[in-house]
């Protein structure tokens, strides 16, 4: 038992270390027909450029983010509940292993 769950720990510590972080900056955030849009431009990594950020309004895990800087961090593949790249928004001085998430998002690249 003991084992089982230090392997757990390890595979969950690799897949958090395995995470693409960047820093965006939200410049505005809309809602059309219950979807939420956070567009947003980044300036690091494979996400350079335009970003929108998509979340269905119902969902708990979906917040309209004021404008500003936050840490964006990239889900790993089939993780999440959208059928895209899954992104986790945290306050930009937040550490994703013990904060709490603003919400999940759909990442759509522009």
């Amino acid at each position: 038992m003991k084992q089982a769950m230090i392997l757990l720990l390890l595979m969950v510590g690799a897949q958090m270390a395995a995470q693409d972080k960047s820093t965006i900056t939200v410049k505005s955030t809309s809602v059309v027909s219950d979807v939420v849009i956070v567009n947003a431009h980044s300036d690091a990594g494979d996400t350079k450029g335009a970003l929108e950020l998509r979340c269905n309004k119902g969902p708990s895990s979906c917040k309209a983010p004021e404008p500003g800087t936050y840490l964006m961090v990239r889900l790993p593949k089939n993780w999440g509940m959208y059928d895209c790249a899954n992104v986790d928004l945290y306050p930009a001085s937040a550490d994703p292993a013990t904060d709490h998430k603003i919400g999940e998002y759909c990442l759509i690249e522009k």
